[in-house]
């Protein structure tokens, strides 16, 4: 797909982050950018940036785990713009699950999926029609994560479960727009291949009311600078990739028609080949130890 100055993107998740740096670029690109984001200090506060630069901006406060708030997003997107060429799905959080599963506190599932899952479906349906209706080229990126997506990491495997689930989703829809010759492409995004600075590790500061977290968190660190020092405190060295490098690629993988949004990674790869050699073989998944181990 071409991007051309004046077209449409809708950003979910859009105030930080990977969601903020998507819409830096598209706006570099001469886009419109339609910004969602559940926090509205932050949202007002990058809308204005993205302005003072230049950008034609629209900002929506949503909570994209409740459907009736992505349709009116979309309303809100149409009625400004009366198009949306580019969506991506990219709100997410960290929903503070410790321990083995049977352990877990079940508001803790049932946010991560109404954001991380609920939100992506959602956003489908609300968007993808029109852009279907709209004859116009189009595309749609869902984020999801290594950590799921790749290989599952069971030290996060309420994160890593949700973030599989939109792997399996945005491969249905590809296949089902591919089905159709339509002229929107769909694309699944895992941002890396380091750790990224955003606000998924303070998900909790924006954690509705109906799935307050009923169980103390153990965990020492209550953001990613505590335990960034932590780990070097320890010796360990900590990478970060970038949100711009994220935001590139997206860039990048729209215009090739690109599924996925990979970066080229050793680790990546070799947790690929892990575990499809384990599928291949019948094989226990030893991969697994290792990352409990680790």
């Amino acid at each position: 797909m071409r991007l051309e100055e004046g077209q449409v993107a809708v950003v979910t998740g859009a105030a930080s982050g990977i969601g903020l740096a998507m819409a830096r670029r598209f706006a570099a690109e001469g886009l419109k950018v339609v910004l969602a984001d559940v926090e509205e200090a932050a949202l007002d506060k990058a809308a204005a940036a993205l302005r003072a630069q230049g950008a034609d901006v629209h900002a929506r406060v949503t909570d994209v785990g409740e459907r009736d708030q992505v349709t009116d997003l979309a309303e809100s997107a149409y009625r400004a713009y009366g198009a949306v060429h580019v969506l991506c799905n990219n709100a997410g959080v960290g929903s503070g699950a410790e321990g083995p599963v049977w352990e877990h506190d079940p508001n803790d599932w049932a946010w991560a999926f109404a954001v991380n899952v609920w939100g992506v479906f959602h956003g489908v349906q609300a968007f993808v029609p029109r852009m279907l209706a709209s004859g116009e080229p189009g595309h749609v990126v869902n984020t999801s994560s290594g950590d799921g997506g790749i290989a599952p990491l069971p030290t996060a495997s309420v994160y890593a479960v949700t973030k599989a689930a939109v792997v399996t989703l945005t491969e249905s829809l590809y296949a089902q727009l591919s089905a159709e010759h339509a002229r929107v492409g769909a694309s699944v995004l895992f941002p890396g291949p380091h750790m990224l600075r955003t606000g998924l590790w303070e998900s909790y500061r924006n954690r509705p009311a109906r799935y307050a977290k009923r169980r103390p968190r153990r965990t020492p660190y209550r953001s990613l600078a505590q335990w960034e020092t932590a780990m070097r405190a320890a010796g360990r060295e900590v990478r970060f990739t970038p949100v711009e490098e994220v935001a590139a690629l997206v860039v990048d993988g729209i215009r090739a028609g690109r599924f996925w949004l990979l970066p080229p990674s050793e680790d990546s790869d070799r947790r690929i080949r892990a575990r499809a050699r384990s599928m291949l073989e019948r094989a226990n998944p030893s991969y697994l130890e290792t990352f409990v181990l680790d």
